[in-house]
């Protein structure tokens, strides 16, 4: 292969042929973030001649996430770990975690990295403070991509599935395969995320359409704790003696899966949940739950990145971001 021009390079990192020439040949005056940009075109095109010092031309992506202890946002990390180590040298992941419940050390930290940052994934909770500091990030043209749940009145990608068809489809599998009739209720983290108030709503609106069979009584809140999630079903098992449905749009079915499998009525509850780990496979095959869809945080991450690098000029092909496709499980067919 013949060596790239700097015309190619300057395409692909989306800069002049002038700025590529002062970058390669270290003219200075060009800005350090523009410096990363070139660099890492003109390595993706494997530009022979010795580049710029590798401290000066690594492009950092950070993804911030929360709640590291949640088998899901561990998954989730791990996954964005697998692809860093597929990724050009001139690429590096940054993984940051932060407390959910300080919505001004996520904003804070949304405007006020601690390296030099080209782009940023986000998880966070849907909070005015942490709005107001995504906007001021998309102002300045920052990549930006959200995922798993969005932030209101934000205009960045968002990557993940629909969640309100997610609680759709559990309502649906509810009316169809749970034979006795009853009263049902929803189980979430809060109000703090929008990912689970879309999906409490597809479930309701499903249920209150086609589900003449079922009433639905009670969203309820456990913040994705198990004791809390305990609590709030043990309550309505004693509230409500002829329900029929448990929908979990959260975390923590483990604790769920416990009270079920110990209580009388137990096995008579149709039992919807999210997200396929060890613990909810087992759930499946003992029979406490009865579906679980899960929104394959892998193909999440992939998506991600690859959006943050084509607005970084460094990916060849557009990327189509449609939801990405979540996946239903039953003890069928793990």
């Amino acid at each position: 292969m013949s060596k790239p021009t700097f015309l190619e390079i300057a395409r692909r990192a989306g800069v002049g042929t002038a700025t590529v020439e002062r970058v390669l040949n270290g003219r200075g005056g060009v800005r350090p973030q523009t410096v990363e940009k070139v660099v890492a075109a003109a390595r993706s095109l494997d530009y022979p001649r010795r580049l710029p010092e590798a401290h000066r031309g690594v492009i950092r992506i950070e993804v911030i996430l929360v709640r590291p202890d949640a088998t899901f946002f561990a998954r989730l990390s791990r996954a964005f770990e697998r692809i860093a180590a597929t990724l050009d040298r001139s690429i590096a992941v940054h993984r940051t975690f932060l407390d959910e419940t300080n919505p001004a050390a996520i904003a804070k930290r949304i405007l006020e990295p601690e390296m030099r940052r080209a782009a940023l994934i986000l998880a966070a909770p849907d909070h005015p403070l942490v709005s107001a500091a995504l906007r001021k990030l998309e102002a300045e043209s920052i990549p930006t991509v959200q995922i798993v749940t969005q932030i209101s009145l934000t205009k960045s990608s968002y990557v993940g599935i629909d969640n309100y068809a997610a609680g759709r489809m559990a309502g649906l599998l509810m009316a169809k395969m749970q034979r006795r009739p009853g009263k049902v209720i929803a189980i979430c983290h809060s109000q703090i995320y929008r990912v689970h108030r879309d999906r409490v709503r597809g479930f309701f609106d499903y249920l209150n359409e086609e589900g003449r069979d079922f009433e639905p009584v009670a969203a309820l809140f456990g913040f994705d704790d198990g004791d809390r999630n305990a609590e709030q079903l043990h309550e309505a098992l004693k509230r409500w003696p002829d329900l029929a449905g448990l929908y979990n749009a959260g975390g923590a079915n483990t604790a769920l899966n416990k009270v079920l499998r110990k209580h009388g009525r137990g096995r008579d509850i149709f039992f919807v949940g999210h997200e396929l780990t060890e613990r909810s496979t087992k759930a499946l095959r003992e029979g406490t739950m009865d579906v679980v869809l899960d929104q394959a945080p892998e193909a999440q991450a992939r998506r991600a990145i690859d959006l943050v690098l084509a607005a970084l000029n460094l990916h060849d092909l557009p990327v189509e971001n449609p939801p990405i496709r979540f996946i239903t499980f039953t003890a069928e067919n793990l």
